[in-house]
């Protein structure tokens, strides 16, 4: 793994049998509009087909992968507009930042580091970031992302999303992939619906998102992970997430914490369902 410095930001280079695959930036420098965040980008197949998408100008805050919630206790880790009940998306001076507190392990298969969610002065949340990745075919490779949200204050937290503040299907916030657009929208499947309307807000072991020459299996490797509805965007643009918070706020008590695990097949070529399903169970597996 390489660790290196460009212009302030902190990178690391994730590898499969020396292949590079992925570039983690800790440190991303931002305008606080955008809630800053560490990312993922590029990540890519073992064939070098980029499969992440970083500030696209359809929606600037979106940064590869990373984990952003859209409302926490009123704070946007997010970025971009908030979604104000009776208003709707309405510009606010409410933005929140992640920043690495000490990172324990790193190697060319991942690393585990600490993070401080803060908005302000206000400490809100503590999270423990784990991410490794593991070659699983000579065309596929997976990214296991772990994160777990501590609550290190003396009151409740709550996390909520455009969905819980009154804007219907829009659960976003969480684990969240943006892929790069191409001419035609990609397909999207589980292992029992097909097309972005029947995927959307629902819950699946997995679901694939399928581009031209690429394809991302998503899969939840936790109970909990699993019983989150996926939020989908294909036509619009391309993106998968798990949602935290989908018809309620999702409340965090003191001292408390709440974990989600999403590993990621990242394949060349144009999978169907049969391949995509064994490709997830493989790597939830390993």
């Amino acid at each position: 793994m390489n660790s290196r410095t460009d212009q302030g930001v902190s990178a690391l280079t994730l590898s499969c049998s020396g292949c590079p695959v992925a570039r983690y930036i800790s440190h991303p420098p931002a305008a606080p509009r955008l809630s800053p965040r560490p990312f993922l980008h590029p990540v890519t197949t073992l064939a070098g087909t980029v499969v992440t998408a970083h500030r696209p100008a359809d929606h600037p805050h979106h940064t590869g992968v990373s984990v952003a919630v859209a409302d926490v206790d009123g704070h946007n880790f997010w970025g971009g507009r908030t979604f104000v009940r009776g208003q709707g998306p309405t510009e606010l001076d409410n933005h929140g930042a992640q920043q690495r507190q000490s990172i324990e392990r790193r190697g060319a298969d991942g690393f585990v580091e600490e993070l401080v969610w803060r908005a302000g002065t206000h400490e809100l949340l503590r999270e423990r970031r784990t991410v490794s990745v593991a070659q699983l075919t000579g065309a596929a490779w997976a990214l296991d992302f772990a994160f777990r949200l501590t609550n290190p204050s003396p009151r409740t937290v709550t996390l909520g999303s455009p969905a819980t503040n009154g804007r219907p299907g829009a659960a976003y916030g969480g684990f969240f992939w943006r892929a790069p657009k191409e001419e035609d929208a990609p397909e999207v499947f589980t292992s029992d619906a097909f097309g972005e309307r029947a995927a959307h807000g629902s819950p699946a072991a997995w679901l694939a998102l399928a581009g031209r020459r690429w394809t991302l299996v998503f899969a939840g490797a936790t109970d909990e992970t699993r019983r989150d509805p996926w939020f989908v965007r294909a036509t619009e643009y391309p993106g998968v997430g798990s949602s935290l918070a989908s018809t309620r706020r999702l409340a965090i008590a003191p001292g408390t914490s709440v974990m989600r695990r999403v590993v990621t097949v990242v394949a060349d070529g144009r999978l169907g369902p049969g391949p995509a399903r064994a490709l997830a169970l493989q790597a939830v597996a390993a």
